[in-house]
């Protein structure tokens, strides 16, 4: 692995924490009556899905199970067009898919 590649994936693990910690363990109602904390876990769905747009195209191809473009698309709802941007969505990916993906690059940076 590139060692770009790996200060990305770092990163995004950070950002995976970050946007865990500011959803805490708040229920959907509960975050979706939170503008500031809306706001602020939508930042960092942002943020992961640019430093994944950074991802070296050799290493895209080497991890086909990590849903690269998919995280990519979800960054552009959130930066373009967040007026319409279901967050629920956005509750369910930290709490589901945050935690895979973070399971996935873990064990890249293992290798």
């Amino acid at each position: 692995m590139q060692r770009k590649d790996r200060i990305i994936l770092q990163k995004v693990i950070s950002e995976i924490h970050i946007g865990e910690e500011l959803l805490g363990n708040c229920s959907l109602n509960t975050f979706l009556s939170d503008e500031m904390r809306k706001r602020a876990v939508s930042m960092t769905v942002i943020n992961i899905g640019e430093l994944i747009k950074n991802v070296s195209e050799e290493l895209r191809l080497c991890e086909p199970a990590i849903p690269w473009k998919a995280i990519a698309g979800m960054r552009d709802l959130a930066a373009h067009k967040y007026q319409t941007l279901r967050m629920e969505d956005v509750y369910n990916t930290v709490k589901t898919d945050f935690p895979a993906l973070e399971s996935m690059i873990e064990r890249l940076l293992e290798e």
